[in-house]
């Protein structure tokens, strides 16, 4: 499970299931676990206000270099 964190305040946005090698581009909301994100219209906010990424329907496109992760991956 990861841990996605704001580049800028470093509090935590998402805990998520990463399946696979390579970036997070996207973040299925299916494998979010827990969710501290802010909601405005389509946008994903940290409590910060960075923006994070931007709600697609089923999943979530990332903003790179605004969110750091850690933790481990399934393969």
């Amino acid at each position: 499970m990861l841990t996605i964190r704001c580049a800028k305040c470093k509090k935590p946005v998402f805990k998520y299931i990463k399946v696979g090698k390579g970036k997070v581009l996207r973040c299925y909301k299916s494998r979010i676990v827990k969710d501290y994100t802010r909601r405005d219209g389509n946008k994903d906010l940290c409590q910060c206000g960075n923006l994070i990424g931007i709600d697609e329907g089923r999943w979530i496109k990332m903003k790179q270099g605004a969110f750091i992760c850690s933790g481990t991956r399934k393969r």
